[in-house]
Formats: C-alpha cells, sequence, structure tokens
C-alpha cells in the first residue's frame, strides 16, 4: 500500500527490536493512487518500449543473501518491523496490529479479523524490513497463499529506503504481488516521481487456482526490473541510465507484506462471511547475481 501504504494503484510509460512502528510512521508512509478499472496504469506521452515475455527464472544464476522460512514459533523481530494503527490514504478498513501476525506450521501467517478498533471495522497485520534489511537489486521471491473474498487485498512489495526523507512517490515503490477480491488477477507494478509528481507502470497476468501457493518474485538489475509468477515472466520495466526519471530504483528498497481489507482498489464491500482471512507466507528470499 503506502510507505507506507500499502500497495495501491497500479502504457505507454517504461519498460524494456521486534520494533513496533506507531500511527506517525503510517504518517509518512507512501500513498498509492486507486485505480478500478483494468489496465490500471496511468497512460504518458513518453516514447518508450513496452516489453511482455513468457522467459523461465534460471535461478542458479543468483546466491542468497537473506531469508526467512518461518521456521520457528513467533516473528522474528530481528528481521522484521510491526505497523501499528490505521493506514491512511487508500481509505481501509482495517486496524493494524502486531497480534495478527503469528507463525504457525512454518508459515507467517497473517490474518485479517472481523474486530472493531475504533471506526475501523476490521483488524490485520503489516510488516516491514525498514532499517533491518534493504537490497538494490537481485532476486526478491516468496511463495504465498493469498485469501479470496470481496475486499481483501494481499500485497508483497517493496519501498525506498530514502521514504522518510524524500516521501513517496520520490522513493520508489515495487509491487511485487498485489491482488484484490477473489478474481484471478495479479498486478505487478512500479511507482515513482517522473519529475512532474507520481506515474506508474505494470501489467497484469492471469493467475490458475490464485487460492493456492504461488512463487511470486521480480529479478532487478541496473537495466530492469521484471516480474515473475511461478517462474514465468509477464512483464519488464526499464530503468537503464534513470531513463524516465527512474533513479529511485537504482537505491535501496525494503520489503513489505502486508494484508489490506477494502479500500480505493478493492472496493468498499466486504463479505464479512470470509473471516477470519489468513495470508499464508511460507518464505521470503532475497538472492544476488553471481
Amino acid at each position: 500500500m503506502n510507505q507506507f501504504i500499502m500497495k495501491r494503484h497500479f502504457l505507454n510509460f517504461i519498460a524494456s527490536t521486534g520494533m513496533v512502528l506507531v500511527l506517525a510512521l503510517f504518517a509518512s508512509s507512501c500513498k498509492k493512487t486507486p485505480v478500478n478499472t483494468a489496465p490500471p496504469f496511468v497512460p504518458t506521452n513518453t516514447t518508450t518500449t513496452t516489453t511482455t515475455t513468457t522467459a523461465t527464472l534460471d535461478t542458479t544464476k543468483y546466491s542468497l543473501v537473506w531469508s526467512d522460512e518461518f521456521s520457528g514459533t513467533t516473528v522474528d523481530t530481528s528481521k522484521w518491523n510491526f505497523e501499528v494503527g490505521l493506514p491512511p490514504g487508500n481509505h481501509e478498513q482495517e486496524y493494524y496490529k502486531a497480534q495478527n501476525a503469528t507463525v504457525a506450521n512454518g508459515n507467517l501467517v497473517i490474518t485479517a479479523k472481523r474486530e472493531q478498533v475504533g471506526n475501523q471495522l476490521y483488524t490485520s497485520a503489516r510488516m516491514t524490513t525498514q532499517n533491518k534489511f534493504t537490497a538494490s537489486s537481485g532476486l526478491i521471491e516468496a511463495r504465498i497463499k493469498i485469501p479470496l473474498g470481496a475486499g481483501m487485498w494481499p500485497a508483497f512489495w517493496m519501498l525506498g529506503a530514502n521514504i522518510t526523507t524524500v516521501s513517496w512517490p520520490r522513493c520508489g515503490e515495487i509491487d511485487i504481488m498485489e491482488h484484490i477480491n477473489a478474481d484471478n488477477t495479479l498486478y505487478g507494478t512500479m511507482h515513482w516521481d517522473g519529475g512532474g509528481g507520481h506515474v506508474q507502470y505494470g501489467l497484469t497476468t492471469t493467475i490458475t487456482n490464485p487460492g493456492n501457493y504461488h512463487v511470486y518474485a521480480i529479478t532487478w538489475d541496473a537495466s530492469s526490473i521484471n516480474w515473475y509468477l511461478d517462474g514465468v515472466q509477464y512483464v519488464s520495466g526499464n530503468i537503464a541510465n534513470n531513463v524516465n526519471n527512474t533513479g529511485a530504483f537504482h537505491l535501496p528498497f525494503f520489503i513489505l507484506l502486508n494484508l489490506a481489507v477494502g479500500g480505493d482498489f478493492p472496493g468498499q464491500y466486504v463479505d464479512t462471511s470470509i473471516f477470519p482471512a489468513s495470508m499464508y507466507v511460507d518464505y521470503v528470499k532475497v538472492f544476488k547475481a553471481n
């Protein structure tokens, strides 16, 4: 969503410890542009080439540098922060609590519950590696099982580590996985300041059996960011030589995981029969290129 605003938003544009963070942190979060039509991308008049491909990811080109396989009994707070409070900017209906993130059976479990805190009708969790781990290139992936239903908005994404000094969207945002409601569409998107404000680029792809475990990934180098679903690439964004003011994507980013309820992107109707609803994360891994 944002800095942290959860992921939202999303063609001509570009292509080829145990620290609890409270409301003040949310205030500095990024903010996503709500989009409710497909494709959810902002057209621009920049002349670049859009690239789609079905290339297969070759993991032998990478070496592991950081991971969490959630093999313990609680969230490892040497790796993750919890954000606590009301998410701003996307009109979401949840209140984030650390208690809604647990570890069981080798999975991180982020659970959205139907319980009211203040004016927020639901609770959930959002976690980040801010100030604990960043990456500026490589292979970043997670194996995740997402909940399905009206109002569900799970995301696996990244924000520029300099967000507290330059704000969003100048910090940049990479949405590795974003899904809404109960459909079979996956959103992969990048957001940044194109020089005159927020711009974004990305594409969607179809997920077979979206409620099953899938591997969501990007590869990232000085030339491009490439999105993969289960090892198959479906879109590539060109960042070579800071084209289209993409310099933000040559700096460190941290990782976020969250499950939002309602909001500008999925809509405000929430199917209350699905609660509690959980997002299961088998692992998160970061690799460097060999």
